[in-house]
């Protein structure tokens, strides 16, 4: 169920009613200090309700993939395994919320006895929370959905989707290349899928030097869900090592 006591108390009836339209009213060009400043009071408060709900005691690993893949598709099929063995290795599976490889990643987890949890976002369409969370928190903003997303994870799995995947994707490449946020696996489920980018990134980026060479070793390709767990738990090995 939606948590959505801090706007209730803060905000009111309006908010609950309008919600959907404050992303857009936020980025649609300039407008009234005043109306800016209430936008900046809104976000805020989304991301104490963020951080309120989403206090896990294990560690998190996020999967990303399209809403659209039904049930009997391959990539669904793999997505559901992939969940199943995080969660049976001790991880919590957090996703965007919705259907797809979202629902199979969850539905997964919950076969695996592990939590599982989605960070949804109100859209006119695909995003209804799938029936297999044991959390669920519902954002109005993208940029606050996808820090909660990130934050909270200790890894990225990325199954094939569309611009929102791929936004997802480079958005924290694009972090950890940067170093505002520190490394961690980012690994790529479907090698058919992801072949052609992977090419387009070598034949196309790393010549023009728009990327270097190491820059791909941010992401790791697999199709198999054991070798998901085996990336991530030797990640997590180091991190103690480190520590």
């Amino acid at each position: 169920m939606t948590d959505r006591s801090i706007y209730e108390q803060n905000i009111g009836p309006w908010f609950l009613e309008h919600a959907g339209d404050l992303e857009r009213k936020l980025l649609v060009g300039r407008r009234e200090r005043a109306a800016d400043l209430e936008s900046a009071v809104r976000v805020f408060l989304e991301l104490l309700r963020g951080f309120e709900s989403l206090d896990v005691d294990c560690p998190s690993v996020t999967v990303f993939g399209s809403a659209r893949f039904k049930e009997d598709h391959p990539y669904y099929k793999l997505a559901r395994i992939m969940g199943k063995r995080l969660a049976e290795a001790g991880y919590t599976v957090m996703t965007g919320g919705g259907p797809g490889i979202m629902e199979a990643a969850n539905r997964g987890a919950k076969e695996g006895g592990g939590p599982s949890i989605g960070v949804n976002i109100e859209l006119p369409h695909e995003q209804d929370p799938n029936p297999y969370l044991d959390r669920f928190v519902e954002f109005d903003h993208f940029f606050v959905r996808k820090l909660m997303l990130v934050k909270y994870s200790c890894a990225f799995v990325v199954m094939p989707g569309g611009f929102g995947t791929l936004d997802e994707v480079f958005e924290t490449a694009t972090l950890m290349q940067t170093g505002k946020i520190q490394h961690f696996p980012i690994i790529l489920m479907g090698r058919e899928f992801w072949h052609e980018l992977d090419d387009f990134m070598r034949r196309s980026l790393i010549p023009q030097g728009t990327i270097s060479e190491e820059d791909l070793d941010l992401f790791k390709q697999t199709d198999d869900p054991d070798e998901v767990v085996r990336i991530v738990d030797a990640f997590r090995q180091k991190q103690e090592q480190e520590i």
